[in-house]
């Protein structure tokens, strides 16, 4: 007589799912085994750097200011993780789940449990471990410790999740994509943040200007649990308490909230594509029709059209713009609230946006072909990149006048407007004349199948002469208008250097229009090759 085996937990059944499936997953290739051992080893480093540093301060004046807000730094990557790499942790995707027959409450239960297992957790479990140790001191202090440290990995853990469940079909679509690549832009605008703060506060004397937005972030969950041992270890045992019951309340509403999100992704239909084809339709046409109406007839308004919609719709096109809209703001105006910057620098921007001119083709890839139906004689070409060109600078020209206005503001150096316009003006040409030169001379593929590459195999040595080349070339296109203002300051002839900017707004035109002339013929004889480079891979 053979006795039933108890049935096992749902929550066993889905840590052993997740071990499972991250075991198979590295079996695939020893690459993707190699790079998660690296991983490991890295994360692991790191984490033990940083237990260490929290131990050295241990017993420092400032220690409580910088660990609060360390914590609440780490709770805020967990919280934004979710929304631009989507994709880092399959394993855990609700939307796997809507046909299995579970409850919403085990199966909250069971994916907590289940992401408790990773480099993430463990790296916060330490970080956790070594900021405890910097505060408690005394009985009451390693009590609340020992329930403040658990507390922060199950409130990062849970608002992950919570976040993601909320958002899984965004993350899942087409806007999910684009945030995933843009993630590169914001940890990089993220770093000058980071380092504009820091000298802003060496300038503020030192770490205890940090006491402020300490006290704030000390009751923010899960920062407030690390606060509670502070309060603690100082004796304020009824303000410790609060911060620990805070920091619990926190973690049952996005446990709830978490459950929720689960309940009506499992009992909803997707509405996402519902309909669409009537309301993309609509919606096509009716901003087809004022997009139209704006843009000049004939050819020009339809590749201008073009060109527009390719910025707004294309992933990559529209992660490149944000990019340089971005970077081309951050340099010159970062630099000016620094005090270290100059009104030059609002020449970034120019630059940062004339790359955009650079391969036009490889924008289109394979889909060129139906472009190049188009173009048969020199004049045709000619057309099709002066279309391109007055579309970029339907958005480079003001965006030029603006940031170089806004970089005057922060410096009170109005009077150095005129003359860094223009030399913004003559940049911005040269780099529209040596980006179609380049696009027509030497284009390249941009692989759709991958977020990561912008090149195809065997293209990388096209791409830097084009982009490199160009660059240096366009800078020496410049050469004239930058003699003529180093001329006139060395003549101490300031008054006279507003004509730098219609000078400079009229060599750049010509510049840009000379450039386009050359690369048209250019274009429209090697239509074969161009149509093979931008369609490989």
């Amino acid at each position: 007589m053979t006795t039933a085996s108890a049935p096992e937990s749902l929550t066993s059944v889905f840590v052993r799912l997740k071990l499972s499936l991250l075991r198979n997953g590295l079996r695939q290739s020893a690459g993707r085994t190699a790079a998660y051992v690296v991983s490991i080893v890295i994360t692991a480093a790191f984490a033990a750097a940083m237990v260490l540093a929290f131990v050295l301060m241990r017993g420092s004046a400032d220690a409580d200011s910088i660990v609060i807000l360390l914590t609440g730094v780490l709770a805020l990557s967990w919280a934004v993780m979710p929304l631009f790499v989507p994709g880092g942790d399959e394993t855990l995707d609700p939307s796997r789940l809507v046909m299995l027959p579970l409850r919403p409450r085990p199966l909250v239960r069971s994916l907590l449990v289940a992401s408790l297992v990773g480099t993430g957790p463990a790296f916060t479990l330490l970080i956790g471990v070594g900021a405890a140790l910097a505060l408690a001191r005394g009985a009451a202090g390693v009590v609340v410790a020992v329930l403040a440290v658990p507390l922060v990995v199950l409130v990062c853990v849970a608002l992950s999740r919570a976040v993601a469940a909320a958002n899984v079909r965004l993350l899942t679509s087409r806007k999910g994509r684009d945030l995933a690549v843009l993630s590169g832009l914001l940890i990089a605008v993220g770093i000058q943040v980071v380092n504009f703060g820091a000298q802003r506060l060496s300038r503020a004397g030192g770490l205890s200007s940090l006491e402020p937005a300490a006290a704030v972030v000390g009751w923010l969950p899960p920062a407030s649990a690390i606060a509670a041992v502070d309060s603690a270890s100082e004796g304020d045992h009824a303000v410790a308490a609060a911060q620990l019951l805070l920091t619990v309340a926190v973690l049952v509403a996005l446990l709830y909230w978490w459950q929720r999100s689960l309940v009506k992704l499992m009992t909803t239909p997707d509405g996402s594509t519902i309909g669409a084809s009537s309301e993309s339709s609509g919606r096509d046409r009716s901003g087809t029709g004022l997009l139209a109406r704006l843009l000049p007839g004939g050819r020009t308004g339809t590749v201008m059209e073009r060109t527009l919609r390719y910025i707004a719709r294309d992933p990559k096109t529209k992660a490149a713009w944000i990019t340089s809209l971005a970077i081309g703001a951050i340099v010159p105006l970062f630099n000016a609230f620094q005090g270290t910057g100059s009104i030059y620098f609002a020449c970034f921007a120019s630059g940062m946006l004339g790359i955009q001119m650079y391969n036009q083709f490889g924008q289109d890839t394979s889909a060129f072909w139906m472009v190049a139906q188009t173009i048969s004689t020199t004049k045709d070409a000619y057309a099709e990149l002066r279309a391109r060109a007055l579309a970029l600078l339907l958005i480079t020209l003001p965006y030029t006048v603006l940031v170089t206005a806004a970089t005057a503001a922060v410096l009170g150096d109005w009077s150095s407007l005129p003359e860094a316009l223009g030399l913004a003006f003559a940049l911005l040409g040269a780099m529209l004349a040596t980006g179609a030169v380049t696009s027509a001379n030497f284009p390249y593929s941009i692989p759709q199948d991958s977020a990561y590459k912008n090149v195809a195999p065997g293209q990388g040595s096209l791409a830097w002469i084009s982009i490199f080349g160009g660059m240096i070339g366009g800078a020496l296109l410049c050469a004239p208008v930058i003699g003529a203002a180093v001329y006139l300051h060395l003549a101490d002839e300031e008054s006279l250097l507003w004509i730098l900017l219609p000078a400079g707004a009229l060599y750049g035109a010509l510049i840009a229009w000379g450039g386009l002339r050359l690369a048209a013929p250019r274009t429209a004889n090697r239509l074969p090759e161009i149509l093979a480079a931008v369609s490989k891979g």
